[in-house]
Order: C-alpha cells, then sequence, then structure tokens
C-alpha cells in the first residue's frame, strides 16, 4: 500500500519574513506536486489510493496557484528600488 500523507518539507531557520514564508510555501507545493506525480505513475496504486492521490493534487495545485498570484501581486506592487531601476533602465 502506498504511503498517500504528505511528508513535512518544512526546514529552515525558525524566524522568516513574510515573503521568505511565501517562497518556501511556493516550494514545498512544487515539491509536494512533482512527488505526487511520481507517486500516480505507480501501477500497484489501488483505484483509491489513485483517486485519493489525484484529489491531493488538486488541492495542492490550488494552494500553490493561490501562493504563485500572492507573490506575483507582492512583485507587482513592490517598490522599485534604485538598484533594480538602473538595471532596467530607469535611471
Amino acid at each position: 500500500m502506498c504511503n498517500l500523507r504528505w511528508t513535512n518539507l518544512e526546514s529552515g531557520p525558525s524566524i522568516m519574513t513574510e515573503p521568505d514564508v511565501l517562497e518556501r510555501n511556493i516550494r514545498e507545493h512544487q515539491e509536494r506536486q512533482r512527488v505526487a506525480w511520481q507517486h500516480l505513475s505507480m501501477p500497484s496504486l489501488t483505484a483509491f489510493e489513485s483517486r485519493e492521490l489525484r484529489n491531493q493534487i488538486k488541492q495542492s495545485g490550488a494552494e500553490l496557484r493561490r501562493c504563485l498570484d500572492m507573490r506575483s501581486e507582492r512583485l507587482r506592487t513592490a517598490p522599485v528600488t534604485r538598484a533594480h531601476a538602473s538595471s532596467i533602465g530607469l535611471n
């Protein structure tokens, strides 16, 4: 029987800023998706396990999209720093 539980992928410093947490969450969801798709390709999965795994992939995918949207919005509304402005030719 395949273990369908998500593994705890959290690691790193105990004090993190909000953008750090968001980036960590994005990486965790991407890794969960990768691992889940690998498990889904296993021929030994029962129909029930396969269905449960697809449901978990769907839920994780929705959460990943939410995190990516948050990051995108944060980057879109972030103030332009002097170094960034010069790097893109706004000086």
